[in-house]
């Protein structure tokens, strides 16, 4: 059992799950929790080591969590309770974790179902975000400077295992431009020029979405063909970033016949 803050692994661990610039340099991610080690087994990824604590053992879901991480031949390494603490970015660890490459999925030649998410600066909204395109089938999400690092532990957690299955790239506005060439790109906007439900979504579109603060920038602005807008009572002045990208994403999915019953 692994008792040591100044254990490798361990080390390794805690400057992936703090420092942005060790994720990068490492190309590494951690995937934290049992529902989440569970989807990067169930990507076929698989990790470079994981850490867990006994009580996992001692759970039916836990140890057949284990037993398939054995079966891939995966490096498993118990920890102390105290250790696993001090490794988690939750303040109550679920006592398992693992180290993976980080996912880099090719992103589609010629797409027709893209998201562009313009300086969104909060973790979680991009982790939701991106756990609600893969829901509704986008095909990229691309992320503009000044948004929120994809590789954040919180945007991790939220995306519940996103990363693995759907392509997600930093670009600068000139390649994002070269990228939706093709598209009819649309722009979200609390008062926009046409309803989401009146737009035309059936062929080849990306869409914008701003940050939580300010909105989108002027560059998403001078890239975007239109701008569109999700109707609200008057008490009400905006929605969350999450919540407002989630009801356009579904009305693109439903015209688009992606889903059961669209």
């Amino acid at each position: 059992m692994i008792t040591s803050l100044q254990n490798d692994k361990v080390r390794t661990v805690r400057a992936l799950q703090s420092r942005r610039r060790a994720r990068r340099q490492e190309r590494r991610l951690v995937f934290e929790g049992v529902r989440l080690v569970e989807e990067v087994v169930r990507a076929g990824v698989t990790p470079d080591f994981v850490l867990y604590t006994a009580r996992v053992e001692g759970d039916e879901r836990g140890s057949r969590l284990l037993a398939a991480l054995e079966e891939m031949r995966v490096a498993r390494h118990t920890v102390s309770e105290g250790v696993m603490a001090a490794c988690s970015d939750t303040q109550t660890p679920q006592g398992i974790l693992a180290v993976t490459p980080s996912p880099a999925l090719p992103r589609p030649e010629h797409p027709t179902f893209t998201l562009i998410l313009d300086r969104v600066r909060d973790p979680g909204n991009l982790g939701t975000i991106l756990r609600t395109a893969l829901a509704a089938r986008v095909e990229q999400v691309l992320l503009t400077p000044g948004t929120v690092d994809l590789t954040n532990p919180k945007a991790v957690r939220a995306a519940m295992g996103a990363h693995l299955h759907l392509p997600v790239a930093p670009l600068g506005w000139e390649p994002i431009a070269g990228t939706t060439a093709g598209c009819d790109v649309w722009q979200a906007e609390a008062r926009g020029d046409a309803l989401y439900t009146a737009v035309d979504w059936t062929g080849p579109i990306a869409l914008i979405v701003g940050g939580e603060a300010s909105g989108a920038g002027q560059q998403a602005r001078a890239l975007a063909q239109a701008s569109v807008s999700i109707p609200m009572s008057a008490d009400v002045e905006s929605l969350n970033t999450a919540v407002a990208t989630a009801v356009i994403l579904f009305e693109i999915a439903r015209q688009k016949s992606y889903l059961p019953g669209s």
